[in-house]
């Protein structure tokens, strides 16, 4: 079964900088769109940052010109590296990637992290 891992979260001071890094391992088929997500308390998940697997990314408008979303396709890898954080970034920010089925793209499965907390402080 495929499934995907985050990493690197932690408490930043505002202005500061964090880099995440979501990798995905199983029985991987192939995988396209990855993605980063984030949540706070009483609050809908929403998106941060995606790339597919051509290259083409697409970001909040919350985070255009901080975050950078890039991935290693060869390992199946995405990062974020966020950049002059503010308290309001402070969230649980999970991976996300399609998986295709085994017989063709057409099928995908959604895959989530179990999420990593990230926490900045004024």
């Amino acid at each position: 079964q495929a499934q995907v891992q985050e990493s690197g979260g932690g408490l930043v001071q505002a202005g500061g900088s964090l880099r995440l890094s979501c990798a995905a391992s199983g029985s991987i088929v192939s995988i396209r769109d990855m993605g980063w997500y984030r949540q706070t308390p009483g609050k809908q998940r929403e998106l941060v940052a995606t790339i597919t697997s051509g290259g083409s990314t697409n970001y909040a408008d919350s985070v255009k010109g901080r975050f950078t979303i890039s991935r290693d396709n060869a390992k199946n890898t995405v990062f974020l590296q966020m950049e002059s954080l503010k308290p309001e970034d402070t969230a649980v920010y999970y991976c996300h990637a399609e998986d295709c089925d085994i017989r063709g793209c057409l099928i995908k499965y959604h895959l989530w992290g179990q999420g990593t907390q990230v926490t900045v402080s004024s």
